[in-house]
C-alpha cells in the first residue's frame, strides 16, 4: 500500500480514527507521519506518551473545543484540597496529584469519561463464568434494589412488591450458594 499523503513511498503506519461514529483510515509512509505528527500524535519517531493520550482527550475535535472552552473556565478555579493542583495542571501533566483528585475533579471529567464509554459513566466489565456466580447475583440485587427505589418514588407499588419478593428469592439463591460451601 502507498503511502495517503504523498503517493511516493510505501505506508509503514496506519491508523484509524473513529470520531462521533465515523471510521478513517490513514495509511503514511514514516516521513508523511513525522510531518503530519500532531495530528496523529506522533513526537518526532519517539512514539506517543501516555501524557499526549490523556491531554488528546480533552482536544479531540474542534466542536469540542466550546465545551473544552467552558471547561477551562471552571476548572481554573477548581482545585484538589489535597495537594492542591489544577485541573488544567492535571491537563498539562497527564496525571493526577494524589487520589483525592478524582473527587475534586469529578465534573469536569465526567463528560470525558462518558464520551470514551460511548456514553456510559458506569463500568460494566466483564465477569468470569467459574467466578461470577455470587458476583452476577449481587448485581442483579443490585441491580432491583435500584429498580425498587423508583418504583417506590414513582408510587407503583404493586410492581415495587413483586420486585422486593424476586431480591428475596435472588438472596435465598445467594445465601443457598454460600452455604453450599462455594
Amino acid at each position: 500500500m502507498i503511502c495517503q499523503e504523498c503517493n511516493q513511498r510505501p505506508a509503514t503506519l496506519h491508523f484509524t480514527k473513529i470520531m462521533n461514529g465515523e471510521k478513517a483510515e490513514f495509511h503514511l509512509c514514516e516521513k508523511c507521519a513525522q510531518e503530519h505528527g500532531d495530528m496523529f500524535m506522533l513526537n518526532n519517531g519517539s512514539g506517543f506518551s501516555i501524557n499526549n493520550l490523556l491531554s488528546g482527550l480533552f482536544n479531540i475535535d474542534t466542536s469540542y473545543a466550546n465545551n473544552q472552552a467552558q471547561l477551562n473556565k471552571q476548572a481554573q478555579v477548581v482545585q484538589c484540597e489535597q495537594c492542591s493542583m489544577t485541573f488544567p495542571q492535571f491537563v498539562k501533566v497527564g496525571k493526577f496529584g494524589c487520589a483525592h483528585c478524582y473527587e475534586s475533579f469529578r465534573a469536569q471529567l465526567k463528560p470525558i469519561i462518558k464520551r470514551l464509554h460511548s456514553g456510559n459513566w458506569n463500568h460494566n466489565g466483564k465477569i468470569p463464568t467459574r467466578m461470577g456466580g455470587d458476583i452476577h447475583l449481587k448485581k442483579q440485587i443490585e441491580d432491583l434494589k435500584i429498580n425498587l427505589k423508583e418504583l417506590i418514588t414513582k408510587e407503583e407499588f404493586e410492581k415495587a412488591a413483586e420486585t422486593r419478593d424476586a431480591i428475596r428469592q435472588l438472596e435465598k439463591e445467594m445465601k443457598n450458594h454460600l452455604e453450599g460451601g462455594e
